[in-house]
Order: structure tokens, then sequence, then C-alpha cells
């Protein structure tokens, strides 16, 4: 298994880190929610590669690839599909939307209104959708890549709780180290590396990765050290609402997917204490009080991270 998981998550690596430079734990952190079957929110200012990043990983796994631009009137039939009525024969025919595909990029997600935006939550949650009473399974390979800008809030209709808990993780790609930046110039002189990279991988492959990735041995002791990490943010004094049991999943299945891409079949606590941050920081809320002192969802779990014994004993 250590063999098969590091060629497959070298050759996926390797292959988008020739479109995305200098970010090699996030493209990791990427992977690992994909190979354990997660959806992935991405926070960022425009122009850091949010939207290549999404482009590359598609490529490189061989999986279809659709993109909707969210934008206040798109509606959720221009996402989902909807039922056009054949004048000919007199019957609804079902013209399926972009959410028909293995991987949706939706750009700027918190651009669209809150009936759009919910057009998504059955798909990420159980990979169907229900159109007009009916409903239509979506690829077993599905999964969003959502993208928000976080400094823009003109015209912006922020995520509710409810939609941002199906993310399995929120990440920030942020700006290229400086050596970085100059590789990235020197490749761009001709054309754009997403115009001449080729798939290394298929859709059946992935499928066999997830099947491995749910074989990971997960210890009970870490099973218990991940519910303790999330106990705490559900009584810790800055925050309002903590985590919910979904998180919990999404951290134990986050560290396997992790350990996964790191050659093990087995998880270290180090594998959760990686992605903690990413996983749960966004499901929690803070009290008025911490937002006036600052604080940050980010540093509390990093907090809560540092004060929680991996083992009892």
């Amino acid at each position: 298994m250590n063999i098969k998981a590091n060629d497959f998550s070298l050759r996926i690596l390797e292959n988008i880190s020739k479109v995305i430079f200098g970010k090699e734990e996030i493209l990791q952190k990427v992977l690992a929610a994909v190979v354990s079957e997660g959806n992935i929110l991405l926070n960022d200012v425009p122009g850091v590669g949010k939207t290549m990043l999404a482009r590359s990983l598609a490529i490189s796994l061989g999986l279809d690839f659709k993109r909707i631009q969210c934008t206040p009137d798109l509606l959720p039939t221009d996402i989902t599909g909807l039922n056009i009525l054949d004048t000919k024969n007199g019957e609804f025919i079902f013209r399926k939307g972009p959410i028909f595909t293995d991987v949706l990029l939706a750009d700027e997600l918190n651009r669209a209104t809150p009936r759009t935006q919910s057009a998504l939550l059955e798909a990420m949650a159980e990979k169907q959708v229900t159109i007009d009473g009916k409903t239509y399974k979506l690829s077993d390979n599905f999964f969003v890549i959502a993208t928000q800008n976080p400094i823009e809030f003109e015209g912006t209709f922020p995520l509710p709780e409810a939609q941002l808990d199906r993310f399995t993780l929120s990440l920030s790609v942020g700006y290229p180290p400086f050596e970085k930046e100059i590789d990235m110039l020197k490749n761009m002189l001709e054309r754009h590396p997403i115009e001449i990279i080729k798939p290394v991988s298929s859709s059946e492959e992935l499928r066999n990765i997830k099947r491995i990735v749910r074989e990971v041995h997960i210890d009970d002791s870490i099973i218990e050290y991940i519910t303790k990490i999330v106990l705490k943010t559900r009584s810790h004094p800055d925050l309002a609402v903590g985590s919910s049991p979904r998180g919990s999943i999404a951290l134990m299945n986050m560290a396997r997917g992790l350990a996964f891409i790191r050659g093990r079949d087995f998880v270290i606590p180090d594998d959760v204490k990686n992605v903690a941050v990413d996983v749960l920081a966004h499901r929690v809320i803070l009290k008025p009080e911490a937002r006036l002192m600052k604080r940050t969802a980010h540093e509390i779990i990093e907090e809560i991270i540092a004060n929680v014994k991996i083992f009892s004993h």
C-alpha cells in the first residue's frame, strides 16, 4: 500500500506543481480531502491561483470538470438543471446542469444568493440532487471546490453555517515565496502551464484509492484525541458555537487521507494536528467580545490543540 500511496501522491502533486508553485503543503491537504471524499473551500484574494488549482487538480486526476461563476442573478436551476417542455412530444425533458460532473468549481460562491447556495447542499452531502420531486445520482467521484474573496463584501452573501459545515476543510492558498514566483513567471513566458499538463490518473484509480483510504488504520487513542479537540471547541470561553459531530468525522477522514498521501497506512497524532485548524476553524462561531479582542478562530483552534493531551496516561 505504501508504494501505491507514494506513487499516486507523487504523480498528482508533481503534476499540479507545474501550475501551482511553492504550495506543497496546501496541495497535500487538498489531495487528502479528495481521497477522503471531502469538499474544499478556498478563501483568498483574487489572482493567487484558486481556479488554476481546481483545474489542474481535475486534469491531473483525469476527471470531468465544470465551472460556475457565481453572481447574484444565478438561479438554483442554473446549477442543477431543469425540466424543459419538448413541444414535439408534449413531454418534459430533463436538461442536466453543470453539477453533473466530477469536479465542480463554484467560483466566488458568496456572490450567489442563499437560495442558489442551498442548491449545492444536497449534492455536497449525499452526491445527489432532487429536481421537481425526482432524485438524480451524481458521479461517485463528485466533489465541490468553492472559492470566495474574504476582503470583498459588496454584493456578497456570507455562507450560512449549514453550508460551511459541508466543507471538509477551508484553506487560504496565499502568495508564493519570492523564488517560486520567479519560477512561475519564467514558466509562463511562452504559454500557461495549464495548457500542457496531462492526466496522470483516472476516475477508476481514484475510486480504488478511496477504498484504500477507508482502510487506513486509526487507533482508538487517536479517535479519542480527535473527540477531545472537538469537545473543547464546544466549551471554549471565546466560542459561542463549537464544531458539530460532522467536524469530528471530517477531522478523522482528513487525518486518514493525509496519512495515505504521506505514504502510511496508519494515522499518527501529527496528521490530526496538521489539519485540525483547516477542518475546524470555519465550523466555529466566536463570541462578540472575542471579536472585539481581535481573536480569530484559527488562533483559538491552535490554542486548543496545544492544550489537549494526545494520550490520557
